[in-house]
């Protein structure tokens, strides 16, 4: 299962030439699923390899402009084109339903079902395979960061034991990988223990939104394959992030250390950054740091594949002339 996270946005309160506001797409499987939307988050998408799909759930982190004004607009794009009867729900901390209501007179009537759910702290949501997670952020408003858990795996099957045991191929080996007992013509009852190796662990992905260093990101990001965490300034703002309760690259690295996660992404850039200087300075304190522009990918395999790997311009289609990117590497 494929599990990835396209990066649509990330500068901090206004568009650069480079970087758009706050959007990440996460995709697993088929599944699309929209984190935050900011102003131009649909043209970012359009702009992009990915399309603008006809996304049926979008999870907000605050309500802050620079992480859900491209709402409106998206929704109504929806309807211009024709979407009808696809559900849409969007999720977020309380004070969802009143911004809808507020939204309201420019939106209109929407040919699709829209539904919003105002989530609490601690709340999960099962997903199948995964459920999701909300977890307070140190923002000075109502904000959540959301963690992706997958369920364990069913360990190999060992297809050396399942022979030995006299388990014949077809359909037998298959209930006892999907953690079924078999009963076999002699009788004889296999439990899948007796053929599958140790239990393989599922993924997990942190987006921290707008925060100032918090235990509470810490613990859900505890050993995470991922965290996305914002640097809004350096080291030596360090004054003006505590005073708009942000963060600087070097605190998210000291958060990242003390998770023990395998990769950590910076995003929610400034405009003073370019993106380099804050990944040098996160370098010093956590190795294992990137700076993602916009339309690069984070590929997360599982665990015993390897750790999380950013492809730069992963999303990006072929340059156009005059674009703007100017060939703007990552970090």
């Amino acid at each position: 299962m494929d599990l990835d996270l396209v990066f649509l946005g990330t500068s901090a309160s206004m568009p650069t030439a480079l970087r758009a506001p706050a959007a990440i797409l996460l995709r697993r499987g088929g599944e699309r699923l929209l984190f935050d939307c900011a102003e131009g988050t649909q043209r970012q998408l359009q702009r992009s390899t990915v399309g603008l799909p006809d996304l049926e759930e979008i999870f907000l982190t605050h309500f802050h402009g620079d992480h859900f004004l491209g709402l409106p607009g998206m929704l109504k794009t929806f309807a211009l084109r024709g979407r009808d009867g696809v559900p849409l729900t969007v999720y977020g901390p309380p004070g969802l339903k009143e911004l809808f209501r507020q939204l309201k007179p420019f939106l209109g009537r929407l040919p699709y079902p829209l539904t919003t759910v105002e989530l609490g702290t601690g709340e999960q949501l099962a997903r199948g395979e995964y459920r999701l997670e909300t977890f307070a952020l140190d923002h000075g408003v109502a904000a959540f960061g959301y963690t992706l858990v997958e369920h364990e795996r069913p360990g190999r099957f060992d297809v050396a034991a399942a022979d030995a045991l006299g388990v014949p191929p077809g359909p037998e080996r298959g209930m006892l990988q999907g953690g079924e007992a078999v009963t076999l013509a002699d009788g004889r009852v296999i439990t899948p223990d007796a053929v599958l190796g140790p239990a393989r662990a599922g993924r997990k992905i942190v987006l921290a939104g707008d925060t100032a260093p918090s235990p509470a990101v810490e613990q859900a990001a505890h050993k995470a394959d991922l965290l996305v965490h914002e640097a809004t300034f350096g080291a030596a703002e360090a004054e003006r992030a505590r005073e708009t309760l942000h963060s600087t690259a070097a605190e998210a690295a000291e958060v990242a250390k003390r998770a023990e996660v395998r990769l950590l992404a910076l995003t929610h850039l400034s405009t003073r950054y370019f993106g380099s200087e804050l990944a040098e300075e996160a370098r010093e304190v956590f190795a294992e740091t990137v700076v993602p522009r916009d339309f690069d990918v984070i590929e997360v395999p599982f665990p015993e594949r390897g750790a999380p790997v950013l492809v730069k311009a992963g999303a990006r289609p072929v340059a156009v002339v005059g674009d703007g990117t100017n060939g703007a590497p990552s970090v």
